[in-house]
């Protein structure tokens, strides 16, 4: 192998690939980048789940593979000065030249690195790269951390009717955001594993495509996106129907600015303690929306802010945490929350953000 590249494009790629190289100590090659020179550069890495091919322009003149730890590579790459980099191997290792530099990088012996699949026999659905990123962060922090349900501990997406669906839930609570204006004639879902998710984002955050292409087969979905393709295997099963939980009528409605919430749930989470419970207290006569929040070793905080309510009073608990990671979520400096009773779920909506709903489950206290 001998190549020449700009900094910048190696740099990029090396980046994004470290973020999806594997952890297994047992299989270093998983740790690895690996580098394939023939009519162009491509740059790939995996984890077994889930695995990234980027394409880098660079002047081949000699071909060649290679695998080199990921880490090394691109803080190797991160300390060059200069705009142009070549890349060659010698001795079966690889060595990195720049302006008034030399490094070398011990390979590992790449023919145990896992070939990536990516033709998947159907046609892509086109959908905008700020829309994909948008839905799944909107979404993303729902999802459960565990995986003893894989439908919960993934984002669901559908595509119909013209119309993008985004949503995840723990179980505790759910978060949907549904972007309308899709013209692609192909539909389709999707359970993503909320890791991949994730890494997704990451991947399609240092892109400059403005539409970027899914393909779907049972076992995986594939994103491409100019040069960049990310393959991750999808979850076998099915998401909730969470469409039927969402209460459709409620008691109390509060209407309040976004960021005085926020901002009253900072204060609050100070004086939550361990369990992180705050009390939100409505009284629609005397024009009264609180929360209060105690804990033992700390003291205890009630809190007042302006909000148009109106309907029964209620007194209702909930996990600090879980109300807050909404909020980034949401566009719109205006949210109405929506109260179904003492033991029933909280709706959360954007006053001007009709695309976005949140529920919560309240606290038993």
């Amino acid at each position: 192998m001998h190549l020449t590249t700009t900094k910048e494009q190696i740099l990029s790629a090396s980046v994004i690939a470290e973020r999806i190289v594997g952890k297994k100590e047992s299989l270093p090659i998983l740790s690895c980048i690996f580098l394939d020179a023939g009519s162009g550069l491509s740059v790939q890495s995996t984890n077994l789940e889930a695995g990234v091919d980027i394409a880098v322009a660079a002047e081949i003149k000699e071909k060649g593979v290679i695998a080199i730890p990921a880490t090394i590579f691109s803080q190797t790459i991160k300390s060059i000065n200069s705009d142009r980099v070549v890349l060659k191997t010698e001795s079966e290792n690889l060595v990195v030249e720049s302006r008034g530099a030399r490094t070398l990088i011990k390979a590992i012996p790449h023919e145990e690195f896992p070939k990536l699949s990516w033709d998947n026999g159907k046609k892509g659905i086109a959908v905008q790269r700020l829309t994909l990123i948008k839905g799944i962060q909107s979404v993303l922090y729902s999802a459960s951390h565990s995986m003893i349900r894989p439908e919960l501990g993934s984002v669901y997406i559908s595509i119909k009717g013209g119309q993008i669906t985004f949503a995840a839930t723990d179980s505790f609570r759910l978060a949907e955001r549904s972007i309308k204006g899709h013209s692609s004639s192909e539909e389709g879902e999707f359970l993503i594993p909320s890791k991949h998710a994730a890494e997704l984002v990451y991947v399609l955050e240092r892109g400059a495509s403005e539409n970027v292409k899914i393909q779907a087969s049972d076992a995986q979905l594939v994103v491409v996106a100019d040069g960049t393709r990310f393959a991750a295997r999808v979850v076998e099963g099915v998401f909730p129907n969470y469409t039927e939980i969402i209460p459709k009528q409620f008691t109390t409605e509060a209407t309040l600015l976004k960021n005085d919430f926020a901002e009253m749930l900072r204060k609050a989470r100070v004086f939550s303690g361990n369990d992180q419970h705050v009390g939100l207290h409505v009284y629609p006569k005397k024009k009264i929306f609180s929360a209060t929040a105690q804990s033992p070793d700390v003291g205890e905080t009630s809190d007042s802010i302006d909000a148009a309510v109106s309907g029964e009073d209620i007194d209702i608990n909930f996990h600090i945490g879980y109300l807050a990671d909404c909020i980034p979520s949401i566009d719109s400096d205006s949210i109405t929350l929506g109260f179904s009773g003492p033991s029933k779920p909280l709706v959360i909506r954007g006053a001007s953000d009709i695309g976005f709903t949140y529920l919560v489950m309240p606290l038993n206290r």
